[in-house]
């Protein structure tokens, strides 16, 4: 029995050992520039295989040595600090901020710029005022982008006296960066909220990306809608005051929205722990379907059908002031 036990530790010390050196030297390739990564990630990932190594021929001082290594690389990681004042592409260089005077919002550097293509655009930051007490309701977009799997979700808050007013959570990428799905576990992008016009924010993944858009409109009440939305302004408030890491998997697209919204109680079952469908955003439609936060008496095949939207939206123009109304036609209310 002790032997198992010893075989099954030294197994699981090897697990933990490979496990910390493919997380520093990703660290250190992504994090560092160009050969000097590619370098240190290489003597970190010997160092790592030679302290697995240790853990079964009895030589301590290597897996000793290798722990010693992680902590220090440890510290360096947590003394990465996020930062606003950095050369951001022009789509995100200004985070929104919300003001509250009782039942009215102000927005400031709301995006409305109007897309040709991703390269080419007219840049506008405006304000705007939005009435609390009309809230209508609230809708979802996922933009796919990358197979089923994959989608970017937008969360779009509508108003009985004003156009809807729609959020976005992305990664705030500097002038010359591009994005990388691994480089997101390695705290190498900011966070940043995008809140903008449907015919923005919307119109530069149908018109100008020609991604495959699908639109479903939640269950909930004038109220719940009005929760949500103010638990976005309180987190959007935080984040331009305090600059946050973007994740790829623990504070991305759909990760914060699911912890805004269970944060209010809306009244939908969410399941815990995180469900999978969360974090592999194009399979969220069936999440939300299990959880009641679509219709019922549609078969989710059907909610998805009616729910495709770019085909209809790349016939409006963007300068449409419909543009908003015409690009729900058909997709089923949120309500039988």
């Amino acid at each position: 029995m002790s032997r198992l036990f010893l075989f099954l530790l030294q197994l699981l010390l090897t697990l933990v050992v490979l496990g910390a050196a493919l997380w520093g030297a990703g660290l250190l390739v992504f994090r560092l520039p160009g050969a000097t990564g590619i370098a240190g990630a290489i003597g970190f990932g010997l160092a790592g295989l030679a302290g697995a190594i240790g853990l079964w021929t009895g030589a301590p001082r290597l897996p000793l040595s290798f722990a010693v290594l992680f902590v220090g690389l440890l510290g360096w990681w947590s003394s990465l600090q996020p930062s606003h004042n950095r050369e951001w592409i022009p789509e995100l260089a200004r985070l929104p901020q919300i003001a509250r005077e009782g039942e009215r919002l102000t927005v400031t550097n709301l995006r409305n710029f109007r897309w040709r293509t991703e390269a080419d655009y007219d840049e506008r930051w405006e304000t705007r005022s939005y009435d609390l007490a009309k809230v209508e309701g609230v809708d979802l977009f996922l933009s796919y982008w990358s197979g089923e799997a994959i989608a970017h979700l937008l969360v779009s808050f509508t108003f009985e006296d004003s156009l809807p007013l729609t959020f976005s959570i992305e990664v705030r990428r500097e002038k010359g960066e591009e994005w990388s799905s691994l480089a997101g576990f390695f705290r190498v992008y900011e966070m940043a909220y995008v809140a903008a016009d449907e015919r923005d924010v919307v119109g530069l993944r149908t018109h100008a990306r020609g991604e495959d858009v699908r639109m479903f409109r939640l269950r909930a009440s004038p109220e719940r809608a009005r929760d949500v939305l103010l638990a976005y302004v309180e987190d959007i408030n935080r984040l331009a005051r305090e600059p946050r890491w973007y994740n790829t998997i623990a504070t991305n697209c759909t990760t914060v929205v699911y912890r805004l919204v269970g944060s209010v109680a809306p009244g939908w079952s969410f399941t815990l722990p995180l469900d999978p469908r969360v974090v592999l955003s194009g399979y969220l439609p069936g999440y939300l379907k299990d959880i009641g936060a679509v219709r019922q008496d549609l078969p989710l095949a059907e909610l998805v059908r009616l729910g495709r939207i770019s085909e209809r939206a790349r016939t409006v123009s963007l300068d449409s002031p419909d543009f908003s109304r015409l690009i729900r036609e058909g997709v089923p209310s949120a309500q039988p």
